[in-house]
Parts: C-alpha cells; structure tokens; sequence
C-alpha cells in the first residue's frame, strides 16, 4: 500500500470518528441564541453580587482585575473558537482532549467539568431559594420548596428539544445584559452631568480621597484574582452549543470577538462608575452594587426588580450547568470514560440521562445545603473554581496540539485563529497556573482545597482504573492521531 493510499485510508477512518462524536445531536440553535448564550456565559452573579465583596476588598482596582482576567479569558475563547471553526461539536473540549490528548486527557477534562458545574449548581439551586425569600409574600414558604421548582422548571426545558434551552438562555441573558445596559446610560449621564448621588457629588475625587486605586495595597488586588476567574465561569458555553447550532462556522467567530467589548463595557465600565459616583466604601458585601446605587437615587422599587435580576442570573447558570453537563458526559460515554447509560438520547435529540444524572446531584445538594453550615459554599465555589481553570488549560492546550498539527500540514488552517499564538497560549497557561498558586495562598478554604488536588488525582486515577476496561461506546481515535499526540510529548519544539 503506497502512503497517499494508507493518508487516504487514515482520512477516512477520521472522517467517520469524527461523525460519531456529534451522532444524534439536533442542529437547532438560532444565531441570535448563540450571540445571547455568548453575552450570558460572560455576565452572571459574579458581577451583580459579588462585585460588592470583592469592592471592600481591593476598592477601585476591581476594575482592573475585571480587565486583566477578562484579557486573557478572551485568548481563551479564541482558542475554543481556533478550535471550532476547526470541528463544532457538543463535546467541545472533551472531544478535543480525545483527539488531541487521548482518551486519559479527555477523562480528566470531562469529569473535571462536571465537578466544577456539579458543585455551582449546588449554589445556584439553594441561591434560586434564598432569593425568592426577599419578597415577604413567600418568607414563610421552605426553602426546598423553591429549590425544587426551579429544579422542575430548568430540568423539564432542557429535557425537550435544544431550542428551548435556548429560547430560555436567550431571554435569562437578555434580562442580565437589559439591567446593565440601563445603569449603565443611566450612570453616565450622571456622571457627565455632574448630577450627585445621595448627597455626593460624582467623580475621581471619590477614588482619590478614599485611598486612591489601591486602598489597600497591591496585595489584596492580586489575591482576589482566583476569586474574580470564576466570575467569568461560563464563557466556555458557547463551544459547547456550537455543536448544535444551524451554522457554527459562521456565527461563531463575531460571538466569540464581542466577547471582549461585553467585558469591558459591562465588568470594568461598571465598576468604574460605581467608584466614581459612590465612595467605594458604600458597597457592602452580600448587597449588590447596583441595588446599592439605585437606592441611593430613591428609585422605588429597585430592590425587586434587581432581585429579580440576580435570580435571573443564578437560574441562568443553572439551565447552563445542566445543558453542558449533559453534553459533556455524554461525549464521555462516547469514548468509554462514563457509564454508557448516560450516552443515552431522547426523542427530541438530547442526552436526557446525563441530564438527569445532574438533576439528581443538584437535589441532593438542596439537601446538604440545607443542613451543613454556611462555610461549605465557600468551599464548593473554590472547588468549582479548579474546575474552571482545569477546563480552560485542557481549551488552551488541545489549541497549541491543533496549531503544531496544522503547522505539519496534516491539518487544514482555519481562518479563525488564536492571535499572537504560540506565545499568548503559553502566557494564558502561565496565568491559569497563578490563579492556583493564589488560591492555595487564600487562608483557610482556598490552601485547604488546594491541598485536596492530590486526593482529587486519586479519586480521577481510580475511576480510570474501573472504566478502561469498558468497551468504547464509539470507535477510538484513529492511531495516527495518537502517535502524533505522542511525538509531540517527545518533543515540544515539533
């Protein structure tokens, strides 16, 4: 057999896995809903809650943080998007990981998103409950009994047909984005104006006669950066509905590239005028910025409507959660990394069984959530936070194997590619690596999980250890897939 006729052999063989990987899937995804899951995966409770913590915290230099994660979360999304443009799937950077990495890489990628968005589903459930307590009409309605509709409401839409995922994602997001736009003009032409709020007159003197950018010091701007990545948690969602969208190729590239403005009008633009019309002092952790703003206008009214908003966003990250982890263990399945039960699909074209697998871990957390003290969420959200870092070193790295593959000429180029690579994909790896030093660093809970990595490697290793031997739901990657993958170990530089 001479090489052109064995290439052309090896083609095809690749041709077919790569069919198998996305069988079943119902292409149904709108443009206009992946533009609004990409707006929605970027905005969520990190920016309409937490950005009053992290404001006590490092003052005005929020703001930069917000900018500095959101620079290199952009590199990040061009490395999806450098590898969507390459093959949409709905495994995303699982199906990557097989191919590029093999099958152990995509185990760990896999199982370790769904730890990330198991544990933030645990938070966002309980957190659906506690937000429906702040209107008095439902005080005295238990908490599980929220949990539990909301439970029933998310996990019934994504149970039917794709699009209802995404008619729901697109009006979540359109609430989120609708919220910050109005503050936003609104903010502004305060702030032009010269208009005061409460009593306080806008401007930089507010930051400068408050301790200037960094009240603080330095420090605690840079300790906060583990803490404002998983604000950005979600951005990765836009991969994964490219594998059920009408036309991948040509609506995600201007997602993905709007993706950066978003941040910074929406994260540090925010931040900024806050500071500049109140003293940064008068957020208080727990209480959203934006419902602190409002009320000092004397708007009636605010507080529910920016209830509703912060609600709007945890049900957001909610209906994301069980989408992409239905997908996601489905294409573990695929390659024999998950019980083959949840590679199962529905009439409708959906993964009902992985689907069903994470409604029951959501329930069982309304359960724990319940009954152990309030210190577990801090430590399930800096867990969910390795799970992010891990998912965008697994996007980045299986970006830098499809570079070196296209760069060998076994791969076509695409013609959306990661800027600046392979120097920025190195950069990004190297700022992933010191979001987790600086957890570690974050006394007690973040050092504690941290501590915990080489457990979590055991837990991995052993499932390992049980699955192997299973037969593949699908046909493995073609061998000289993996050979590559091999020889590129042995030598980085190819």
């Amino acid at each position: 057999m001479t090489t052109d006729d064995a290439k052309e052999r090896d083609d095809a063989a690749h041709k077919e896995w790569v069919a198998s990987l996305d069988s079943g899937y119902h292409q149904a995804l709108k443009p206009r809903q992946i533009q609004m899951i990409g707006i929605g995966g970027a905005i969520g409770t990190g920016l309409f809650l937490g950005a009053s913590g992290r404001l006590q915290i490092a003052g005005p230099s929020l703001a930069l943080v917000y900018g500095v994660c959101g620079f290199f979360c952009f590199f990040i999304l061009r490395a999806l998007g450098e590898l969507v443009m390459y093959r949409p799937t709905a495994g995303s950077f699982v199906s990557y990981s097989r191919e590029f990495l093999g099958e152990k890489a995509s185990f760990v990628a896999g199982w370790m998103f769904f730890l990330n968005w198991a544990h933030a589903g645990i938070v966002d459930i309980t957190a659906v409950a506690l937000y429906m307590h702040y209107w008095g009409t439902f005080a005295d309605v238990p908490q599980w009994v929220f949990a539990a509709i909301a439970l029933g409401i998310v996990g019934g839409m994504n149970l039917m047909a794709v699009a209802w995922f995404g008619e729901m994602e697109f009006w979540f997001s359109l609430i989120k984005v609708g919220a910050l736009v109005i503050f936003l003009l609104l903010a502004g032409a305060l702030l032009v104006s010269g208009h005061g709020v409460g009593g306080v007159t806008p401007g930089l003197h507010l930051v400068t006669a408050n301790g200037g950018v960094f009240p603080h010091g330095v420090l605690p701007a840079i300790v906060i950066v583990q803490g404002v990545v998983f604000a950005y948690a979600g951005i990765e969602l836009v991969g994964t509905a490219a594998g059920e969208a009408e036309n991948p190729r040509a609506v995600l590239p201007s997602a993905i590239n709007n993706v950066i403005w978003r941040i910074a009008l929406f994260y540090v633009g925010s931040v900024f005028l806050l500071v500049m019309l109140l003293p940064w002092t008068a957020y208080k952790a727990g209480v959203s910025p934006f419902v602190t703003f409002f009320s000092e206008l004397g708007v009636p009214g605010i507080g529910s409507v920016m209830n509703l908003v912060v609600l709007t966003a945890a049900l957001s990250s909610l209906n994301s959660g069980l989408y992409s982890t239905g997908r996601v263990l489905r294409s573990l399945a695929m390659g024999g990394s998950a019980p083959k039960y949840v590679a199962k699909m529905n009439d409708a074209k959906v993964p009902y069984s992985g689907i069903l697998v994470t409604l029951v871990i959501y329930a069982f957390g309304v359960l724990l959530n319940y009954y152990v003290p309030g210190k577990v969420f801090e430590i399930v959200l800096n867990i969910a936070s390795v799970g992010v870092v891990s998912t965008w070193v697994f996007i980045v790295v299986c970006q830098m194997k499809l570079r070196a593959a296209q760069n060998r000429g076994e791969i076509e180029r695409v013609n959306f590619r990661m800027p600046f690579a392979p120097v920025m994909s190195w950069a990004t790896l190297a700022f992933l690596a010191g979001v987790i030093v600086l957890m570690g660093l974050d006394w007690p809970i973040g050092t504690m999980t941290v501590g915990c990595l080489p457990l979590l490697a055991l837990v991995l290793g052993i499932g390992w250890w049980m699955l192997k031997g299973s037969h593949p739901f699908a046909p493995a990657a073609p061998s000289y897939i993996v050979t590559h993958a091999a020889e590129t170990d042995k030598n980085p530089n190819t």
